[in-house]
């Protein structure tokens, strides 16, 4: 009999191609039960390596080729790679749960049509292990199949023995649990969907009953139809018509070496391949991106492996030394002498390998790679899509060909719970070869859950999630920072953290020193968000005024800070002569009149008998009239509203301020550097009161400093971010920081301490690059410097904007693009600062701009 079925193998008629289709009995979590036997299946992690240092790299690729050789040896096991489409409306469901203040409905449709159209797949790993053979526990196996694809037992399994299964899969499980892909048994429900998939019908995947899937809904999930064909399968909806062409491809040639980072890493490439399909032109419009006609193929892979008992490799690893040694003297014997190059380096090799196997966590692996290319359109696209895949492998020097004849048997090998069918298109080679294919690699970044504000541009497709506001709840900090050059979108970033942070219900002050952030209140606007935009000048008298800002905090506080405040903006030869008596003695006599204000102060001192009191009155009287002066001490105008810390965003825009530096002498500070200094007193006041008042512990706050050097310039913006860094935390506060300077951001340590995600724009200066460098938690070198250089540019070198490299609290890094989902949305977020303003009265709230056209 085995003289036969070798027989029929080399034939490729009998033996493993012949073996019926798997008979499924039950599905549970973490679990494949068929008729013979028992498989455990994990959901395995992804990690993030397109921009790990080389030494980082080098350490989980150790332990991955540890835990193959360890905890894998003896098994066989069955790695598969699979794609499948974001379903976008699941964001309009958990956005109910993570907006609640203005038009957050239509805010999250934006997001979800913005989804719809870009479709990025979602790359799913999962590993199966057989653990035990279940002899005698089921019926017959029948061979009638299901046509022609998979088939259901008629027996069940007994409540006793799912529970030895379920123990021994979760034994193994705790142990994968600690290797790089951080296993976790896969639900029931995913476990349904892979086996389901494959018939490509749009029916639900059923429920289970008691945590298992069997009888009639597990028969429903393979009740299917597929044809095979010499080169493809057919895979026939209910009408009998075709719904997808399938088609199997073998890996039959790997180089002799491979490299990682390179051609090593064959299935962490699977979605960089693409190609362009075959379209009418006459029906595409004449402004058609040409970039939009290359799509992704997205092949799958199915790879049957099993590790070598380091015993038995090391065995098998001797014999083929030994015949190279044979044929070495053999050759010698012969006339020429010469037993060739490729044997001696064979014998070395094998050698070598001997020895690494008895030091090291090294051993030899059998394993089957085959390449699934599916195709919704036609026949041709198929071919066009396995056209594609060959030659990106071919590139890498790996021989990929299609397994002409053998459909049918591929297939049904790649179906979880199935064998081994065609066991002469596979390979033996050491566990780090296997490893090095990095099949758990790419890039991965961002919070879990949160608003979606864009999608990851490395080797793994994804959404990158951003929430500002979430780090007080994981007891986290809660800093971010956006660097880089002007134009290159950081400030827009910022606009689309804070419009997020609003529609979750937090206040968002944003200090705007350079005048280009009033498309934010726009924006907020339009989706319902109460949005205010101040602006220094006579129309926004008073706004600013620190009794009004910190009224809630009673007279005490402003009973220091306004002195303090009217002192720093009086001429100096004023203060010098005492100014800063009468100044107090005004407000002490304001605040027990009722009322207080800052015009009532000045109007007080005007009125004084003192000659110094009274000359103090006029000159900032005089200075209460400028642009600068008014918001914080000038005369309130009817009806205008002042910065209340209520749900909302508020932007305070101030742009041309001239600060002094922080090593400029006092009495040396000019005119409008007081002014300057004397209005940033109100809004550091005020945010620093406003963070934090024990009454609005429970609000979400955020602040928001664009241009954030013109604060490290200064002593006092120095403390005032460094507070609020530290804080934050604790008083539920997070801090945005926009600057195109990190050398300088780099020296407030309080701060840099404190961020919790990093977002990288293009820079062009070395210093500069190796700071964000070091933000990022990048190597610093010439390669980190040409990535910082080069991010946020087109092939073409015209500028990308919105495209960055993103540091996340877990210290991961990857490039990302922040999405702004339509036309009119990124024309609201012009940065380019406006020459009419938004609000025409002060406080009003109903102006809403004009659509854009999209």
């Amino acid at each position: 009999m085995k003289v036969l079925q070798r027989v029929g193998n080399f034939l490729g008629v009998g033996g493993d191609r012949s073996a019926d289709p798997a008979q499924y009995v039950a599905l549970a979590d973490g679990l494949v039960v068929t008729s013979d036997h028992a498989e455990a299946w994990f959901t395995l992690s992804s990690s993030n390596t397109d921009l790990m240092s080389e030494s980082a790299r080098d350490g989980e690729l150790d332990q991955a080729s540890s835990a193959l050789a360890k905890i894998l040896a003896g098994s066989d096991c069955h790695l598969k790679v699979l794609w499948s489409p974001l379903n976008a409306t699941d964001y309009m469901d958990e956005a109910a749960g993570l907006f609640t203040s203005g038009d957050w409905q239509g805010w999250a449709s934006l997001r979800v049509e913005r989804l719809d159209q870009i479709a990025l797949p979602l790359r799913h790993l999962l590993l199966g292990v057989r653990i035990t053979d279940r002899t005698g526990q089921g019926a017959p196996l029948s061979r009638r199949g299901v046509q022609e694809g998979l088939g259901v037992a008629p027996t069940g399994v007994r409540t006793r023995e799912l529970a030895r299964l379920d123990a021994i899969m979760r034994r193994l499980g705790r142990r994968l649990e600690t290797t790089p892909w951080r296993a976790q048994p896969a639900a029931v429900e995913l476990l349904a969907w892979m086996v389901a998939r494959e018939q490509h019908r749009a029916t639900p995947v059923p429920s289970a009953t008691r945590g298992m899937i069997s009888g009639a809904k597990l028969a429903a999930l393979t009740r299917g139809r597929i044809l095979p064909y010499p080169d493809h399968l057919r895979v026939m909806d209910r009408t009998g018509e075709p719904a997808a062409w399938v088609s199997i491809l073998t890996m039959s040639g790997f180089p002799e070496r491979m490299e990682s980072p390179g051609n090593g890493e064959w299935l962490r490439t699977l979605s960089e391949i693409t190609y362009v399909p075959d379209v009418d032109e006459s029906a595409l419009g004449d402004e058609i991106d040409p970039a939009a006609l290359i799509l992704p193929v997205s092949p799958e892979a199915s790879v049957r492996f099993r590790v070598m008992i380091k015993r038995d490799a090391m065995k098998k690893a001797d014999e083929a030394r030994r015949l190279a040694k044979e044929q070495r003297r053999s050759a010698s014997q012969h006339s020429a002498e010469d037993p060739g190059r490729a044997i001696e380096e064979t014998e070395g090799v094998m050698a070598d390998l001997i020895r690494d196997m008895g030091r090291e966590d090294v051993t030899l692996v059998e394993d089957h790679p085959r390449l699934i290319v599916t195709s919704t359109t036609s026949v041709e696209d198929l071919r066009a899509r396995v056209d594609a895949v060959v030659t990106h492998y071919g590139g890498l020097g790996i021989e990929v060909g299609v397994g002409e004849e053998e459909q049918r048997e591929l297939w049904l090998e790649a179906q979880p719970g199935d064998q081994l069918r065609v066991p002469d298109v596979g390979h033996t080679r050491d566990v780090t070869a296997l490893a090095g294919s990095w099949w758990w690699g790419g890039a991965k970044v961002g919070d879990d859950s949160g608003p979606i504000v864009g999608y990851l541009t490395g080797s793994t497709p994804g959404v990158f999630r951003n929430d500002v506001t979430i780090g007080s709840e994981k007891g986290d900090a809660t800093t971010t920072a956006y660097i880089g050059r002007s134009g290159r979108g950081k400030t827009t970033a910022m606009m689309l953290s804070m419009l997020d942070a609003a529609f979750r219900g937090a206040f968002v002050l944003a200090l705007d020193f350079k005048g280009d952030l009033g498309g934010v209140v726009s924006a907020g606007k339009r989706y319902g968000l109460n949005s205010h935009l101040i602006e220094t000048g006579p129309r926004f008298s008073g706004v600013a005024d620190l009794f009004r800002l910190l009224d809630k905090e009673g007279s005490e506080r402003a009973q220091i800070e306004v002195p303090a405040q009217l002192g720093i903006a009086m001429p100096p030869h004023l203060r010098a002569r005492g100014a800063e008596t009468p100044v107090q003695h005004a407000v002490n006599a304001v605040i027990a009149d009722g009322e207080p204000a800052t015009w009532r102060v000045i109007d007080f001192l005007r009125r004084s008998d003192d000659d110094l009191a009274r000359e103090t009155g006029e000159a900032l009287y005089e200075l209460s009239q400028t642009a600068i002066g008014a918001p914080f001490m000038g005369r309130p105008l009817e009806g205008a509203a002042p910065l209340t810390p209520e749900p909302g965003i508020w932007v305070v825009q101030i742009p041309g301020l001239s600060l002094p530096g922080a090593s400029d002498d006092r009495e040396d500070w000019n005119v409008l550097q007081r002014m300057s200094v004397a209005l940033m007193h109100s809004m550091l006041a005020y945010g620093i009161t406003t963070a934090g008042r024990k009454d609005l512990r429970g609000l979400r706050k955020v602040v928001g400093v664009p241009e954030v050097h013109v604060l490290t310039a200064t002593k006092e913006g120095q403390s005032f971010l460094e507070y609020i860094a530290r804080v934050g935390r604790a008083l539920s506060t997070a801090l945005l920081l926009d600057t195109q300077d990190p050398q300088s951001l780099s020296l407030l340590v309080g701060v840099i301490e404190q961020l919790t995600t990093v977002v990288g724009f293009q820079l062009t200066n070395s210093r500069q690059q190796d700071a964000l460098a070091e933000m990022l938690g990048l190597p610093a070198g010439k390669h980190t410097r040409d990535l910082i250089q080069s991010i946020g540019l087109n092939p073409d070198g015209e500028i990308r904007h919105g495209h960055c490299i993103v540091r996340d609290r877990r210290f991961n890094s990857a490039t990302a693009q922040w999405d702004i989902p339509t036309a009119e949305l990124l024309e609201l977020l012009d940065t380019t600062p406006r020459a009419d303003p938004i609000d025409t009265e002060p406080g009003d709230v109903d102006h809403i701009p004009q659509e854009v056209p999209a």
